[in-house]
C-alpha cells in the first residue's frame, strides 16, 4: 500500500543493526514499547503500539484504530492488530515462537506491565531488562535526520523575533509564549517541542521557569527557550534578553555564559569525551566567579525526543562521534538578580562541529524604542 508521505530513513540499516545488537547481548528477541525507539525501527507514528523484535521475524502489535495508519507506515514488520489487549498479544506471541530469552525496555515499562509479562510467560521464557539498546544507536544520526533536524532548528530560531516583538513591560509571560506557540504553527510546526520557557526577572534564575502570568518587568533579564517538532524531529534553542538599560554587572554575567557557550563550542569533535565539553563551559565561569551559579549539565541529544543521549556532563562516560546532534547551553542563575543561558543545536562533524542554530548570540537589550544590540 502507499505510504501516507515520502520517508527516506534507512529502516533496513536500523533494523540489521538492531539484530547484531540483540546478539552481543545474548537476547533472541527485544520487546520494544518506547514509541520513539518504534518509530525509529519501523516507522510508525501512532500513539499506540509496540514491535517485537526477533532474529528473522519483526512483527509490529497496535489496535483497531491505528490498522490502516499502520498498513502505510510500518516498514520491516508485519502487522498484527489483536482483538484484546496489544501487550497481551504480543507476550503469547513471545510464548508461541520458541525465543529462550526476552529483552524488555526496563525504563520504559511499568511495573504493573512487567508483571503482566510474567504472568503471561510463566517462566517459559527467560525475561531480561535492558536499558537503552536502541537509544545508543538513535545517538549518531543518518544523513536524512540531521537534514530533518535542521530544518527544524531553522523553523524554530525563525520564531525568535516574534517573541521578541511581543516581550513588553506589562505583558504577561504566558501572552510572549502564545504569541511564539502562534506563530509555530503557522510556520507548519508539528507542535512544541517542550513546554515553552519564558522566564523574566528575578524569574530568568529559574533554569526551567516555564511561561507564567507574571507580568514582563521594566528591566531585567528574559529568558526565552523554546522548541519544535518538524516531521517528528525536535528543536532547542535559548536566548536571553534585557528589558531595559542593562547595568554592568548584567553585561558582565552576559558575556560570561557568551564565554562559557563558546568555549564549550570550541571543545566539540569527534573524539572528546562529553566530560571534556561540560568542564570547558565550567572553566570559563570558575574563572568569572559564577561557577556555584552554573546548576545543570552543559547539554544533551537531540532527536525524536528532546532530551537522549549523551548527556553533556561531567563524568559522563560518553565520547562524540559524527553525526551526534547536542546543545551546547550553559548558564548562569543568581538567585534573588536574575539569570543568562545561551543555547545552540551542533551537528558533530568528522573534524569539529557544525552550528546549526543561526540566531545571534549579541546581547540584546528591549527598549520602548525598540530592540538594541549592546556592545
Amino acid at each position: 500500500m502507499t505510504r501516507l508521505y515520502r520517508d527516506e530513513m534507512d529502516y533496513r540499516g536500523r533494523q540489521q543493526r538492531i539484530r547484531r545488537t540483540l546478539g552481543l547481548h545474548s537476547l533472541d528477541a527485544l520487546l520494544v514499547t518506547h514509541l520513539p525507539n518504534v518509530r525509529y525501527l519501523c516507522g510508525f507514528t501512532g500513539s499506540a503500539g509496540l514491535l517485537l523484535v526477533a532474529d528473522s521475524t519483526w512483527t509490529f502489535f497496535t489496535d483497531g484504530r491505528y490498522r490502516e495508519q499502520a498498513r502505510t507506515e510500518v516498514q520491516g514488520a508485519s502487522i498484527i492488530v489483536p482483538k484484546g489487549p496489544v501487550l497481551d498479544a504480543a507476550v503469547r506471541a513471545v510464548g508461541d515462537s520458541g525465543v529462550r530469552t526476552l529483552g524488555f525496555e526496563s525504563e520504559h515499562m511499568s511495573v504493573a506491565a512487567k508483571a503482566r509479562v510474567a504472568r503471561i510467560l510463566r517462566s517459559k521464557v527467560r525475561v531480561r531488562q535492558t536499558r537503552q539498546l536502541v537509544e545508543a544507536q538513535r545517538m549518531v544520526k543518518e544523513p536524512a535526520e540531521v537534514e530533518r533536524l535542521r530544518a527544524a532548528v531553522r523553523l524554530g530560531s525563525s520564531l525568535f523575533d516574534k517573541a521578541v516583538a511581543a516581550i513588553r513591560p506589562g505583558v504577561r509571560e504566558r501572552a510572549v509564549a502564545a504569541e511564539l506557540e502562534y506563530a509555530a504553527r503557522w510556520a507548519g510546526a508539528d507542535g512544541m517541542a517542550f513546554e515553552t520557557i519564558v522566564a523574566a526577572g528575578e524569574r530568568s534564575a529559574f533554569p526551567h521557569g516555564v511561561a507564567s502570568q507574571q507580568a514582563i518587568p521594566r528591566r531585567g533579564f528574559v529568558t526565552l527557550d523554546f522548541g519544535v517538532i518538524l516531521s517528528g524531529y525536535c528543536s532547542d534553542m535559548t536566548r536571553t534578553v534585557f528589558m531595559g538599560k542593562p547595568a554592568a554587572r548584567a553585561q558582565r554575567l552576559y558575556q560570561a555564559v557568551r564565554d562559557a557557550q563558546e568555549a564549550a563550542l570550541e571543545a566539540v569533535r569527534p573524539g572528546s569525551a562529553v566530560g571534556e565539553v561540560d568542564q570547558a563551559a565550567r572553566g570559563v565561569l570558575r574563572r568569572a566567579g559564577l561557577a556555584k551559579y552554573f546548576i545543570h549539565s552543559t547539554g544533551h541529544g537531540v532527536g525524536l525526543e528532546i532530551h537522549e543521549p549523551p548527556r553533556i556532563a561531567r563524568k559522563e562516560p560518553e565520547v562524540l562521534q559524527p553525526g551526534m546532534v547536542i546543545t551546547i547551553e550553559p548558564g548562569a542563575y543568581i538567585p534573588g538578580y536574575g539569570g543568562v543561558r545561551i543555547e545552540d543545536m551542533v551537528v558533530v562533524t568528522t573534524t569539529s562541529c557544525e552550528v546549526l542554530t543561526p540566531t545571534s548570540k549579541e546581547f540584546l537589550t528591549l527598549r520602548e524604542s525598540g530592540p538594541v544590540v549592546c556592545s
